[in-house]
């Protein structure tokens, strides 16, 4: 007999914040297990949304106390709620009241994620936009330029001189110190290996 759960997942920025708010509001839920985090969303590792997303099985749901506890951006919220579905798992906000496991809930979700879908296309438009108008312009955008041989063979010889900073030999060669950085890795002991 498959039994169906309310798994909780709470999550916090940082260590000083406290998560009994969302604790208390997802047991009022109805939740059994409460998987909690204190972690930044933009950190994509987070081990117990992990176990929480592995110990669930088909007919469960995962319940958070709002969006954003679930994910950083609507893209990682969208992968992880399609994950969701196609495990047959539902999802529950309780702040934003949007539940996958009604057909209602399901509509919502699909509407956030035609709206995520617009605004990438929409940004992949101004992007183009703006290049073909820099371009017109004789802007050229894109990465800095790379370090051709001539370039490579002075800033090694000005790097093995340490009174000269990298910010001087990229000055020097007219590229960012980043672009330096990855000739140069290792600094200035990559040139004495």
């Amino acid at each position: 007999m498959s039994f169906k759960m309310l798994i909780g997942y709470a999550r916090v920025s940082t260590l000083d914040q406290n998560l009994d708010l969302q604790i208390n509001a997802l047991k009022a839920a109805g939740c059994e297990n409460i998987f909690t985090e204190k972690a930044s969303g933009a950190q994509r590792e987070r081990p117990e949304l992990k176990a929480a997303l592995s110990y669930m099985r088909n007919g469960d749901t995962l319940i958070v106390w709002k969006l954003d506890r679930l994910a950083r951006s609507i893209k990682q919220l969208m992968e992880t709620i399609e994950d969701l579905e196609q495990r047959s798992i539902g999802f529950k906000s309780l702040t934003e009241c949007m539940d996958t496991t009604t057909s209602g809930g399901k509509l919502i979700f699909h509407i956030f994620a035609s709206l995520a879908e617009f605004e990438r296309s929409l940004i992949k438009e101004r992007t183009r936009a703006g290049l073909a108008s820099a371009k017109l312009l004789g802007k050229v955008g894109g990465r800095p330029k790379s370090l051709n041989a001539h370039d490579l063979k002075i800033a090694k010889t000005l790097l093995t001189d340490p009174s000269i900073t990298f910010s001087e030999v990229a000055e020097r060669i007219k590229v960012n110190v980043s672009t330096l950085y990855r000739y140069f890795p290792g600094g200035r002991e990559q040139l004495v290996s």
